[in-house]
């Protein structure tokens, strides 16, 4: 099998060659920038990583430690804005094109939210007239087509990250407090904000599917609705302030292309998994292993065959903490649960962090390699 169709077999519930596996295709399965470096230093080859998304400080792979490590997706996403682009502000600020100041502290490893202009005391008609970004801005869609074609005729699959972090955006507008009071309890204004910011996505979503939608496999995008050991609020309010919103952006989605949908968010979202199938949901990540009710087991079991997982090897004990060992036997371990049958692409529980070692990415890539479904094996 090629990358691409050992990729799109999983995502079809069909057992594969071997199982397919996936570093940096998205914004949620990357390398730090330190993470990436120890990473290339340890291999000895590899170019320096460029920063691609600065919040999360995660960088571009090297083609050839792709290549190295058996990775079946390639990835691509949208160009700068030609203008209204990120300010810097000293002193390791800056404000993005949203009008959010972020800053990086002594010794921390990302940029942290410092100003969210849509905090407090704000009325619709505030929020109505905001300043927002252009999603027309010609610098976004430049090149966007080009990308496309040359990683079509690769063979591995292709992914296009969409920007629909709908949830995430209104939070960093608006400030985590205020987020969840309006949540809470003034729905109006927590709808009128939703529906503002995701005005701005779907119309520069759509201009970006509308040149790109015929040549790829998969779109990404993440929005985290869930916890360490809940989801972010009650099943009703999820269906009646968040699911409508998502279902434009899945519908924006479907209308130009047919693509699998690959959906991002974390924590513990075992009782939003039925609405995620029913929505049209192809494939969940990260698969947070380590969240409660995020067993495995339990999932496949459940919902392994309406919905692919992507993801799953844990990111908070066994990568920064475990031995090479600990990470093989992972793998096996969770290749025997998730892999039967297809529905499971092998990747870390979100981004790879700065304190785990390279030995433990190499070993989780390395037995990656060596699952081989039988029939594939059969034949050899």
């Amino acid at each position: 099998m090629t990358p691409r169709e050992r990729v799109l077999a999983a995502l079809e519930h069909r057992e594969p060659d071997r199982l397919p596996m996936d570093l940096g295709s998205a914004r949620f399965t990357g390398m730090t920038a330190l993470a990436y470096e120890k990473l290339r230093n340890f291999l000895g080859f590899g170019r320096p990583g460029v920063v691609i998304d600065r919040m999360q400080q995660l960088v571009e792979m090297d083609e050839a430690i792709l290549r190295h490590l058996g990775v079946d997706l390639r990835a691509f996403s949208f160009g700068n804005p030609d203008s209204g682009g990120d300010i810097e502000l000293g002193n390791g600020r800056y404000r993005d094109e949203w009008g959010i100041v972020r800053r990086r502290p002594p010794g921390c490893h990302y940029y942290e939210l410092e100003i969210s202009p849509l905090a407090g005391d704000v009325s619709p008609q505030q929020i109505a007239h905001y300043p927002w970004p252009d999603p027309t801005d010609a610098g976004r869609f430049r090149g966007l087509r080009e990308q496309a074609e040359r990683l079509r005729q690769t063979g591995y699959g292709v992914i296009f990250n969409a920007r629909f972090n709908l949830v995430h955006m209104t939070q960093y507008l608006r400030g985590f407090h205020d987020w969840f009071l309006d949540l809470a309890g003034n729905h109006e204004l927590f709808q009128t904000l939703m529906h503002a910011v995701l005005e701005v996505m779907i119309e520069m979503n759509r201009r970006a599917l509308a040149e790109v939608g015929d040549l790829i496999d998969v779109v990404a995008f993440g929005d985290d609705v869930g916890m360490q050991d809940r989801t972010i609020c009650s099943l009703p309010l999820y269906r009646k302030l968040i699911r409508p919103f998502q279902e434009r952006i899945l519908a924006t989605i479907r209308a130009h292309t047919g693509a699998k949908i690959l959906y991002h968010t974390c924590g513990s979202v075992y009782h939003y998994i039925p609405d995620f199938i029913e929505m049209g949901i192809d494939a969940l990540n990260p698969v947070q292993v380590s969240a409660r009710h995020m067993a495995p087991e339990r999932l496949k079991r459940e919902f392994g065959d309406h919905i692919a997982f992507w993801g799953g090897v844990d990111t908070q004990r066994l990568l920064p903490h475990g031995t090479p060992d600990e990470v093989r036997a992972e793998v096996r371990r969770m290749f025997s649960i998730m892999g039967p049958g297809g529905g499971w692409v092998l990747a870390a529980v979100h981004n790879i962090q700065p304190d785990v070692p390279p030995e433990n990415v190499l070993a989780m890539f390395e037995e990656g390699s060596r699952c081989v479904y039988a029939a594939s094996a059969a034949a050899v």
